[in-house]
Formats: structure tokens, C-alpha cells, sequence
């Protein structure tokens, strides 16, 4: 009997052979085995304790650091939803956010209550979890400098937090996400009182900024490549002759040479492709070998 039949009873929705385009900024891929959109964290967690340990889970957030493949994504994807979104500033400079709420909105809400510290969360193009997932950052700031503790749920439906320490944070990664038996629910972080007028000003500098130098508009992920030690990684594809250069429906974007874009009608073959290639030529040319930032998840095309 397929293991899909047997999945547990839930109150949100399980969707069967769903295509997972439409849940990705890059708006490709094949689709999921099931997608679970469980009504709040007790249904979350019942439907985790109950599903057969074999079965593999896969969370997606909003979708912004992740390529999926074109021949699917095997298991049960798991996607947050409303009820996961919520934004609370909890007294003093503390401020607490579901993991399905976007880094933006959270950054926003912290100007409003007074907060500074978490302006830097305006410019990363994503939600909390995988601002936990990843120490998700930019201009100089990054989710560990502000995150007090993290609440998630195990693979085996235990509901389960961590402090910062606990966390293991580095260079966009988290070593206690990195096992990857956790589905994060949210976070509570800290920044410093502030005149909520000033923080405002510097959230919109942020905002400005990457309207000016980063392809917002488009069908992207986001930086595609961690920045090597002592490097810039846009630097080293624009110097390879990367930027701009047509790859199938996919390209490095002219505007920011670390964004790779769908530029119409791209497969997901044609953007990892190109992502490949690029990191074959960078590591031909100057010894530094590119690590993928953005997560790539899925079955090729059979």
C-alpha cells in the first residue's frame, strides 16, 4: 500500500502530488509526494508524532532560498502558514515572531514598538524559520546578534527550544538545524529601545539600498553563493564573465552578479545548471570553490 494512504488525520490540509512552482520565488519545480499546511502547531505536532518515521519531511518556508527540482520532491513538504505568522513585542526590547512570518514584516513591527536592532531583517528575503535555519543576514548584521531563544518541533512531534548558544550559529548555518529533525515555529529575539521615528530611517535606508542593487523583482533566490573567506562571491562570477549571460531561462542577474534569476520560462535544470557551471569555471580560473547559499531540494527530471 502506497504510505500515502496511511498518512495521520489532521485538521489543516494535505495536498497529494501538488507542483511546488507556485510556493518558490524562482516559481520551478516538480511536484511534492504531499504538502501538509497544518492548522496550528498541535496539528503540526500530532501529525509529526504519528507519520511513519520512514516517510521524509521536508519544511519550506516561503521559498526564497530554495530550488526545487523538476522531478519532485519525495515525502511530505511542510508549509507554515497564517497561524505561524504571528508578530508580538513582548515588553522591553523583546519581540517574539512565528517561524511563517516574513524577516520584513518582523523588522517593521520592531520599528513600530520602539525596537532597533532587527533592521537588517528588512532586507533578507525570507521568513523566520529559515532566518533560524540559517543565520540568515546582511549589512553586517545577522539573526544570532538579536535571537534569544528558538521554539520548533522534532521529527517525532516533541515541541522543543533553544537558546542562542544551543543554536551552534555560523556563517549562514545553524548546527542544531543542520541535523535536520527540526520543523521551527518561531523565535524570540532582542534588540535595544529605540526612537521608533530613527529606526524607521534606517530600516528604509536598508530598503533602499537593496532596491538599488539587487533584482528584487525578479523570479530569484536571493544570493546564490556564500561568500568565500576574504572574497565577494558576485565579485568572482562577474570577473568569470558571468553576468548577464543567458543559460537556458536562466541567468546571473546584470544588476547583482550573485542573483541567479529565472528570466522567463527557465526548468530548474537550467538554474542549477548554470549555478554549476559558474562554480566550475570560478574554481578553473581562480582556485575558490563556491558554495551554494540557496538549498536545493528534489528529484531531477527523470
Amino acid at each position: 500500500m502506497d504510505w500515502r494512504e496511511r498518512l495521520p488525520v489532521v485538521r489543516g490540509r494535505l495536498l497529494k502530488d501538488e507542483p511546488l512552482g507556485p510556493f518558490t520565488w524562482f516559481r520551478v519545480g516538480g511536484p511534492a509526494d504531499v504538502i501538509f499546511l497544518p492548522e496550528d502547531e498541535d496539528d503540526l505536532a500530532a501529525f509529526l508524532k504519528e507519520l511513519d518515521p520512514a516517510v521524509p519531511v521536508i519544511p519550506l518556508g516561503v521559498g526564497s532560498n530554495t530550488l526545487v527540482r523538476d522531478g519532485g520532491v519525495e515525502g511530505v513538504v511542510i508549509r507554515l502558514g497564517k497561524a505561524f505568522a504571528k508578530v508580538e513585542p513582548r515588553g522591553g526590547a523583546k519581540i517574539f515572531a512565528g517561524a511563517a512570518a516574513l524577516d520584513a514584516m518582523v523588522a517593521r513591527e520592531a520599528a513600530k514598538a520602539g525596537i532597533a536592532g532587527l533592521e537588517f531583517l528588512r532586507g533578507v528575503p525570507g521568513s523566520i524559520g529559515g532566518a533560524c535555519v540559517m543565520n540568515a543576514g546582511c549589512y553586517g548584521a545577522e539573526t544570532k546578534d538579536v535571537l534569544v531563544e528558538a521554539y520548533a518541533v522534532t521529527r517525532a512531534g516533541e515541541r522543543v527550544s533553544f537558546s542562542n548558544a544551543e543554536m551552534g550559529f555560523s556563517y549562514r548555518k545553524s548546527a542544531r538545524a543542520a541535523q535536520g529533525e527540526l520543523i521551527f515555529t518561531g523565535a524570540l529575539f532582542e534588540g535595544r529601545p529605540d526612537d521608533p521615528a530613527a529606526v524607521t530611517a534606517r530600516m528604509e535606508e536598508i530598503t533602499a539600498r537593496r532596491e538599488a542593487s539587487q533584482p528584487i523583482r525578479e523570479k530569484t533566490g536571493g544570493s546564490t553563493f556564500k561568500n568565500p573567506p576574504g572574497h565577494s562571491s558576485w565579485k568572482l562570477v562577474d570577473e568569470a564573465g558571468w553576468r548577464g549571460k543567458p543559460y537556458g531561462g536562466a541567468m546571473f542577474s546584470p544588476l547583482h552578479a550573485n542573483f541567479l534569476i529565472n528570466t522567463g520560462e527557465a526548468r530548474a535544470a537550467d538554474l542549477e545548471g548554470l549555478g554549476e557551471a559558474v562554480r566550475a569555471d570560478v574554481k578553473a580560473k581562480t582556485g575558490i570553490e563556491l558554495e551554494w547559499e540557496i538549498k536545493r531540494i528534489g528529484r531531477p527530471a527523470g
